[in-house]
């Protein structure tokens, strides 16, 4: 690619910008959650704990992280981007055994409270003051479920970011391929 103002090679496309993802800004939310579910139902000194903030950390970190290395490695973004998804399943395995092993009941669905978690994605500047009180103020019950509604969404979201990438690299190619059409195009001049 030329840029047109300075003719000369733009080789780095635009990049990071996670901060406008509603996967990041979903994976914020579920990470703020989840330490403090952990504080309150899970013991600190528990490798449990520990296990939950990571993955939820690691989740909303590797979208970052895979953002900012799109400019020069659709590799690196689709892998950090892939344990994203994977960390955050990992987590959502730990809130249903929570609810599993303490007899607790998995809202399905179709669920009146899921409902009105799933709801409020759509909500305007949306953060963790949204679902403040269904994990500060509620019964374990309904905070393991609402963070299990929000990783559903997040999941969703990185699977659909995950065939996006795909297509664009299947139509456009990689960065390595770039340089070398960039290169190629200088040279001919």
């Amino acid at each position: 690619m030329i840029n047109k103002k300075d003719k000369k090679p733009d080789l780095i496309p635009p990049h990071g910008g996670y901060c406008n993802l509603k996967s990041y800004q979903t994976a914020e939310i579920i990470y703020d959650a989840t330490a403090v579910f952990c504080n309150r139902f899970i013991d600190k000194r528990s490798r449990t704990h520990d296990q939950m903030v990571q993955a939820a950390r690691s989740g909303k970190q590797n979208i970052a992280e895979g953002s900012m290395v799109s400019g020069t490695s659709k590799k690196s973004e689709l892998k950090l981007l892939g344990i994203a998804r994977a960390s955050l399943e990992e987590l959502l395995l730990d809130y249903k055994d929570f609810l599993r092993q303490r007899g607790l009941t998995l809202w399905e669905k179709g669920h009146q409270q899921a409902q009105a978690i799933r709801k409020l994605a759509w909500e305007k500047n949306r953060s963790y003051k949204t679902y403040r009180t269904y994990i500060e103020a509620s019964l374990p019950e309904v905070a393991a479920n609402t963070l299990i509604c929000l990783i559903h969404q997040a999941n969703y979201l990185l699977d659909q970011q995950l065939r996006q990438l795909e297509k664009q690299f299947l139509k456009e190619g990689g960065f390595t391929e770039k340089l070398y059409q960039v290169r190629q195009q200088v040279k001919r001049k």
